[in-house]
């Protein structure tokens, strides 16, 4: 704490002790906990007290109990609070942060889009939290499908990097702007970038762990670039670097040493992670190598790793994992004939997307795709139909769509007397 801001008072320190003792209890003491930190109000603290302690409390209640509301005005007056401090940026921009967060989740977009903003704004002297705000509206703008706007601000970020003198970070954000550019299927936009991450990547000399965890996410870019261009052979050079490189992080060790500069506070994924993602890239090379046999044995490895993950980590992106392991290997599944266990994984997909109405929304077309396809494989060419219209509703994703209608096209030709509806197609999209 700077010399000039007067020590805390002893009662607040006590407040605050007994606070974080009823929070790390085991079970927590929420109730408790929240109690303390509002006994810190009725002293009239100064404004850097009362401005933390509202941020504590909104914390607090954002990840421990469903008062969203209150922890929602306890934010806004930290935010509010805090900008009338100097000096004070840990308190205002972790307020602003958390706050967008609530306001995302309460789909009050237009409510966080202008608050992330104004923090990025009056961020830039904060290296940390202006790389940090840049990343969260770029994600928030993705989640809206707006990549335009996602990877100027990437953009943006990798410059300010650059500026601040952070290799590191400006690779973190150059290689989320070669990652959605992906997503737009811009290829020929991507090469070029995937040649400069890749300089980046290999001339920047700092912590193992951090440098092998942006080769993996260089590689996994270069994969699915090759994967997307159909190079199904160009992968395995790239495939075989990129299981080195998790070999390699899984024998380091995390080192608890801050960097000296704060941009570079910052890990793509965790390492655990990252060994689930190179299984599944490499699921998806061996499906569209036809190599069928390797696709589930590495499927059933990554399942396993994700089951054990679960049961200690929240973390959405899990079932994400999870979700498009199991759509491969249930298409793998109905090639091989196994068709009562692709008919249970498609309802462990279900399960899963029932779980998270944004999985679900991502995920539903090609949930419908795989139970027409489960109907063509059983026989039953309505129920097919059916599920094939509906999945052709849902999606607007160009290679899905063609996906959809040339199945639908092949129940068409096997029910006959359906050459209207199959004329249909030479006019669509």
């Amino acid at each position: 704490m700077a010399s000039n801001v007067e020590a805390p008072e002893p009662w607040y320190l006590a407040l605050l002790g007994f606070a974080e003792h009823f929070r790390t209890s085991s079970p927590p003491k929420i109730r408790l906990c929240v109690h303390c930190l509002q006994a810190v109000f009725q002293f009239e603290p100064p404004q850097r007290i009362e401005a933390r302690t509202h941020l504590q409390l909104g914390s607090v209640l954002y990840h421990h109990t469903k008062n969203i509301e209150l922890a929602k005005d306890h934010l806004e007056k930290a935010w509010y609070i805090a900008q009338q401090v100097p000096q004070f940026e840990d308190v205002k921009f972790e307020a602003a942060s958390i706050l967008s967060e609530i306001f995302c989740q309460q789909n009050l977009v237009d409510s966080a889009k202008p608050l992330l903003r104004k923090a990025i704004q009056i961020s830039q002297q904060t290296p940390y939290w202006h790389c940090r705000l840049l990343f969260q509206l770029a994600q928030l703008h993705t989640l809206e499908k707006d990549l335009v706007s996602a990877c100027d601000l990437l953009g943006v970020g990798a410059e300010y990097a650059r500026v601040v003198g952070s290799e590191y970070t400006r690779a973190l954000f150059t290689l989320s702007k070669g990652m959605l550019m992906l997503m737009e299927k811009k290829l020929s936009e991507v090469h070029p970038l995937l040649t400069l991450c890749g300089t980046i990547v290999e001339n920047w000399q700092g912590n193992p762990i951090q440098k092998e965890s942006l080769r993996v996410f260089f590689l996994i870019l270069q994969v699915t670039h090759y994967l997307d261009a159909g190079q199904v052979k160009s992968v395995k050079p790239c495939l075989k670097q990129l299981q080195q490189c998790i070999q390699t992080i899984s024998t380091l060790h995390d080192d608890e040493i801050l960097p000296n500069n704060p941009a570079d506070l910052f890990h793509w994924l965790p390492k655990e992670h990252m060994c689930v993602l190179v299984y599944l890239v490499t699921v998806m090379h061996s499906m569209q190598a036809g190599y069928l046999e390797k696709a589930q044995k590495y499927t059933d490895k990554a399942l396993m790793q994700l089951e054990k993950l679960k049961m200690l980590d929240s973390s959405p992106i899990l079932s994400t994992f999870q979700v498009i392991l199991l759509e491969h290997i249930i298409m793998c599944r109905l090639v091989t004939g196994h068709k009562a266990t692709a008919l249970q994984e498609i309802s462990q997909v279900c399960q899963l997307c029932q779980q998270s109405p944004r999985l679900f929304t991502n995920h539903a077309a090609q949930l419908h795709t795989l139970l027409g396809l489960y109907c063509i494989s059983v026989n039953c060419m309505d129920n097919a139909e059916a599920q094939f219209t509906t999945a052709l509703q849902l999606t607007s994703h160009q290679e899905l769509w063609t996906f959809i209608v040339t199945n639908l096209a092949s129940v068409y030709i096997r029910e006959g007397n359906r050459h209207q509806e199959f004329s249909q197609f030479k006019h669509s999209k």
